[in-house]
């Protein structure tokens, strides 16, 4: 059973980079499947366990007479410059924040202001 999960784990890993590559325009629940190697029946099941994790969004298309599902991504990469400017970088208390601390990045004003701009 382990070896199955595996399986499973992986098959939906490199979905989710698939489906990632693929930016706005989205893959054919069809097409995904066939380029990770796994059945019609695999790749709808993948397709039903990402989207129950809200992971990806799944849109009804008609595709050379058949119906099939444009999938995309629920997801975006993280940019190092969204970041870049995030005031834990340059905080001196940066070593001793954790929860139930006390100094925590819970009731950090700066990081609060910084996140919530005016």
């Amino acid at each position: 059973m382990c070896d199955t999960l595996s399986k499973r784990d992986s098959l939906e890993e490199r979905a989710l980079k698939l489906i990632m590559d693929q930016g706005n325009t989205g893959i054919l629940q069809r097409d995904m499947w066939q380029m990770l190697g796994a059945t019609s029946r695999e790749g709808s099941r993948i397709s039903l366990r990402l989207e129950a994790k809200d992971l990806i969004k799944r849109e009804r298309e008609l595709s050379h007479g058949r119906w099939t599902n444009r999938i995309f991504i629920n997801i975006r990469r993280v940019e190092l410059d969204s970041i870049i400017d995030i005031p834990c970088m340059a905080c001196e208390d940066i070593q001793n924040c954790e929860a139930g601390a006390g100094v925590s990045a819970i009731g950090c004003d700066l990081l609060t202001q910084w996140l919530l701009p005016v």
